[in-house]
């Protein structure tokens, strides 16, 4: 009776993660390769120069510009990028912020004031300036080492965020403050909700070692955190002064890219590990409520929102724009190899107009060769012809030597 009973357990039992496991192995794409059936080969292509590993890329919808942080040469993100656990140093660079335009497809490096570096970049954000219509407000995720660590228990890396503020069109970019607190030890994107006021992603608890890799693959490891942070002053001042921050979401796995959905009213929110979109929204004590969750079968990094300027009540192609690996369990291998290829997979998610259902589909693929890795893609839009909707499709990567542009029909 026993054995019986010892036998259904373990027949429960395997029952219960059956289904998890399977899922995160899709995710992961274990058994997966490039199929090229969404690849748009013979589509108009464009490479785009001077954008080195932008992990984060955002449009400016007033000023029609994107905004992103680069590197400015290959090798140094293989020898220290904290989020993907490459710790070999130096850690001493400087990267850039870049504005590009879409109708050129050309990137210009903004000239920085009152700032030297370094600057190790990875997620930002953007937002107006309440006091003219032509300038914005530029937070940036910046991997600075430790100047205490000597070994032991000392984390390697101590990361902050960066204040900039730019005047349209201008060509430079002022460095107002840095912003650095306890609470923000693994900060990966950002969500600016006003000059004074931003949410920032923990994407780990662990910076390396075996509890990080139970965190990159095990759902249970909600571990994770959002952080809300709200500035006393934008002026000048030590990194930690003025700074209140407190959690606003906690008990979440592997919570990372940040972005903005249709109204102030969504946030939105990834699982990079766990291939998951969340819509959040936001409460007047500063937390975050989860509204709904969606699932995709890769992992997906920072999310967009495309607003489509000729939607109507029965042709709406608004939706979100999520990037992800294609073999993201390669990546363990592939992240102190600049010769390496890491594929990619971006996905569009909106609305049906007949029916309101939510709709899903793969709309661009690359085995690599074309870009490498993929942590945003963005739609901007071309002009309506004959009521067919393109758009240009912005990819880039933490990985990637130059962002691409290819069309894309809606």
């Amino acid at each position: 009776m026993k054995s019986y009973v010892n036998l259904a357990v373990l027949a429960v039992l395997v029952a219960s993660l059956y289904g998890p496991v399977v899922r995160e192995l899709t995710v992961l794409g274990v058994f997966r390769s490039a199929t090229g059936a969404v690849s748009h080969q013979g589509a108009p292509m464009h490479t785009i120069a001077d954008t080195i590993h932008c992990e984060d890329l955002h449009y400016y919808r007033p000023a029609g510009q994107l905004f992103t942080a680069c590197e400015d040469s290959v090798l140094p993100r293989f020898q220290w990028f904290p989020p993907v656990v490459t710790f070999k140093g130096p850690a001493d660079t400087t990267g850039s912020i870049h504005v590009i335009d879409p109708k050129t497809m050309k990137s210009s490096r903004l000239t920085f004031e009152n700032f030297s570096g370094p600057f190790l970049t990875h997620g930002i954000d953007i937002t107006e300036d309440p006091e003219r219509t032509d300038a914005v407000y530029i937070f940036a995720v910046n991997h600075l080492a430790n100047p205490e660590y000597r070994g032991g228990d000392e984390p390697k890396a101590r990361s902050q965020v960066e204040l900039f503020h730019h005047v349209l069109n201008s060509g430079t970019i002022r460095h107002l403050r840095s912003i650095r607190h306890p609470l923000v030890t693994t900060p990966n994107d950002i969500y600016a909700v006003s000059p004074h006021s931003f949410y920032v992603t923990n994407d780990h608890l662990y910076r390396e070692g075996y509890k990080r890799l139970v965190e990159n693959l095990l759902p249970v490891a909600k571990w994770s955190t959002v952080i809300h942070v709200q500035l006393d002053s934008l002026a000048p001042s030590p990194a930690e002064s003025g700074v209140d921050a407190m959690v606003a979401v906690e008990g979440l796995w592997n919570s990372n890219g940040l972005g903005h959905g249709p109204s102030q009213e969504e946030v939105l929110l990834t699982s990079a590990m766990g291939g998951y979109l969340w819509r959040m929204r936001p409460n007047d004590n500063r937390t975050l409520s989860l509204v709904d969750e969606f699932a995709f079968d890769s992992t997906i990094d920072n999310p967009s929102y495309y607003q489509d300027p000729y939607r109507t009540a029965d042709d709406d192609a608004s939706g979100y724009v999520l990037g992800g690996l294609l073999r993201a369990v390669e990546l363990d291998k592939t992240r102190t190899q600049p010769e390496a290829t890491d594929g990619v997979m971006v996905w569009y998610l909106r609305r049906h107009p007949g029916t309101m259902e939510w709709e899903k589909r793969l709309i661009f693929e690359d085995d690599g060769s074309r870009i490498r890795s993929a942590s945003t893609a963005l739609l901007v839009p071309k002009d309506s012809v004959a009521g067919e909707k393109k758009a240009w499709l912005f990819v880039t990567g933490f990985f990637s030597e130059a962002m691409i542009a290819v069309e894309v029909t809606l």
